[in-house]
């Protein structure tokens, strides 16, 4: 019996899900033939001195990373950014994302993710990755909709010079009262959010 209606259609999946599994088993198939060929043209005493080199060289950066971005916020929180006066973050404290992840990828055993780690500490590098990635979001703020989860980023992005908070009371213009909140059985209206 035939109704007229379509049959449901599956959503499409998208490139991304398919090709990341795949990309993820060509890469790792890669990385044991690459060690193994470094073992058979070396030994294997080699291959375990560099996973080892790399994840000790890995945990220092990562380390380093860590402290620098903790300085870092701590000095933008004394700074007290928004206020009127006050000066700008300095250029030098970004990148400390890209050199986290340099880090991590010299502690994944492997030769290409110790090669990817080690461009990764590289200023340049950094830099230029940096600026990809800032544009690359920008890009699709701006194509979001709005409403949806990435008009909460634009939102965290508007800038207060003030930072002040002005607490108020929704009044409608047809002159009926907004509905109560319910009661939390104490019997008392909660006191106003002011300091």
């Amino acid at each position: 019996m035939t109704t007229g209606t379509p049959p449901p259609t599956r959503p499409r999946r998208s490139r991304a899900r398919t090709l990341l599994p795949l990309g993820i088993a060509a890469w790792l198939v890669l990385e044991i033939w690459l060690l193994t060929v470094v073992a058979g043209a070396t030994n294997g005493f080699t291959v375990v001195l560099i996973l080892v080199a790399g994840a000790v060289l890995g945990a220092a950066v990562i380390k380093r990373a860590g402290r620098r971005a903790f300085r870092n916020l701590t000095e933008t929180l004394q700074r007290m950014p928004g206020q009127p006066g006050a000066p700008e973050a300095p250029s030098g404290t970004k990148g400390n994302g890209f050199l986290m992840l340099g880090g991590l990828l010299l502690m994944i055993p492997g030769m290409i993710s110790d090669v990817a780690g080690l461009l990764l500490l590289l200023p340049p590098v950094r830099t230029v990755l940096g600026r990809s990635a800032e544009r690359s979001l920008d890009r699709r703020m701006r194509a979001a909709t709005p409403g949806g989860f990435s008009d909460a980023f634009q939102q965290a992005r508007i800038h207060r010079p003030d930072g002040k908070v002005v607490q108020g009371e929704v009044i409608r213009e047809d002159g009926r009262t907004a509905h109560p909140r319910p009661d939390d059985g104490t019997g008392t209206d909660r006191p106003p959010l002011t300091p």
